[in-house]
C-alpha cells in the first residue's frame, strides 16, 4: 500500500509537469513542482522530488537543471524543436483541402508537444479565420480511408461533387458512384488529390475535399502498366511547366534574378548580356502555364529561341490582344 495518497501516481505527475510548464527559456523550481502536487492532494517533501526527478532522468528524460538567476529545472527532450513546430503550424494554416475546424483541432494538437508558453506564443500567430478552406469536413477521414485502400491495393467509391454557378454544391454525374483504383495522394499548390485509374478515362486525379462518401471496395486495384508512369504523370499533371519539353531561350531583367533561381533552380547557367539584363538556356515543358509565368513579368523576361517556342509565344500574345481589342 502507498504511504500516502497519490504516491503511486507523483511520479507520472511530476514528469507531466515539467513536460507542460518548463522549457529552455522557463524553467520551474522545486517549490512549484510541489504546490502543483499539493493541488492533486499529493504529499511529498523536497528529497523525495529529488529521487523522483532523479528516476526521470534515469528512465532517459532529459531533465536539465540550471543554476543562477534562473535556477530550475526545464524539460529538454521535446520531439519537435519550436522552429520545426511553426512550420508545421504553418502547413496547416495554408492547407486548402482542410476546413477552418479541422486546422484549429491540428495546431492544438500540435500545441501539446510544446510548454504551454511556447504554445501561448504560437496561438498568437495562429489566423486560420479569413484563408481559403475547405468546406468539407469529411477530408481528414477520406484521406485516411484513402491511404488504408492504397496500402492494401483495394478499390474505393465515392461521389465527387462540384459548385454551381449559385456557389450551390451538386454531385457530378447526377450523383452516380466513381469506383476506383487508387494508387496515390499528391499535395501541390496547396490542394490534395487523388491519383487513380478511372474506366473511362484512365489514369487521372480527383481533388479529395470533393471527395465524399467514401468506401473501400473489396475487389483488387488495377494493376499498373509499365506504360502508366505515376511520377511522369504527376510531372505533367501539375508541374507549372507541364506539356512537351524543350530547350527554351530567356532574356530577362537583372532584377528578376531572384524569381529565375526559385523556378529553375541555382544549377541553370546565367549569362550576362549587358549592365541590366541576363539570359539563360533551360529545359522546361511547354504549355499555357509556362507562357502566363513569363507574362506575368510584363516584358522583363522575353523568349527568343527555339522558333517554334517564340512563334507559340507571339500567336497567344496576339489572341490576347484581339480579344481586349474586340470585346468578347
Amino acid at each position: 500500500m502507498p504511504k500516502y495518497k497519490g504516491q503511486k501516481m507523483r511520479l507520472l505527475y511530476v514528469m507531466r509537469y515539467l513536460q507542460a510548464h518548463s522549457d529552455e527559456n522557463h524553467t520551474v523550481t522545486l517549490k512549484d513542482i510541489l504546490d502543483e502536487l499539493h493541488k492533486h492532494g499529493i504529499k511529498c517533501d523536497r528529497k523525495s522530488l529529488y529521487v523522483d526527478i532523479e528516476a526521470l532522468r534515469e528512465l532517459g528524460m532529459d531533465i536539465v537543471l540550471t543554476k543562477g538567476s534562473h535556477f530550475g529545472y526545464f524539460w529538454a527532450n521535446r520531439p519537435f524543436e519550436r522552429a520545426e513546430i511553426k512550420l508545421l503550424v504553418d502547413a496547416i494554416q495554408s492547407a486548402r483541402f482542410l476546413t477552418a475546424k479541422k486546422s484549429v483541432q491540428l495546431i492544438g494538437k500540435l500545441e501539446t508537444l510544446v510548454s504551454s508558453n511556447e504554445a501561448e506564443n504560437l496561438q498568437r500567430q495562429v489566423c486560420v479565420d479569413g484563408r481559403i478552406k475547405a468546406q468539407n469536413e469529411s477530408v481528414y477521414y477520406a484521406i485516411d480511408r484513402l491511404y488504408e485502400a492504397i496500402s492494401q491495393s483495394r478499390q474505393v467509391s465515392f461521389k465527387y461533387f462540384e459548385y454551381t454557378l449559385t456557389k450551390a454544391l451538386r454531385y457530378r454525374r447526377n450523383g452516380q458512384v466513381y469506383v476506383v483504383s487508387p494508387y496515390m495522394l499528391h499535395w501541390d499548390g496547396n490542394k490534395y488529390y487523388l491519383i487513380a485509374h478511372y474506366p473511362e478515362h484512365g489514369l487521372t486525379h480527383f481533388r479529395v475535399d470533393k471527395i465524399t462518401e467514401i468506401e473501400r471496395v473489396e475487389d483488387p486495384c488495377r494493376a499498373l502498366s509499365e506504360a502508366l508512369d505515376l511520377v511522369s504523370y504527376v510531372q505533367q499533371s501539375f508541374s507549372m511547366f507541364g506539356g512537351t519539353t524543350e530547350k527554351v531561350s530567356l532574356y530577362f531583367d537583372n532584377d528578376l534574378i531572384g524569381s529565375v533561381i526559385d523556378r529553375f533552380g541555382t544549377d541553370c547557367v546565367i549569362r550576362k548580356v549587358d549592365d541590366q539584363h541576363f539570359s539563360t538556356e533551360v529545359g522546361v515543358t511547354i504549355s499555357p502555364s509556362f507562357f502566363s509565368w513569363i507574362f506575368q513579368f510584363a516584358g522583363k523576361a522575353v523568349v527568343t529561341g527555339p522558333d517554334i517556342v517564340v512563334t507559340q509565344m507571339r500567336q497567344l500574345v496576339a489572341q490576347q490582344c484581339r480579344i481586349y481589342q474586340t470585346g468578347l
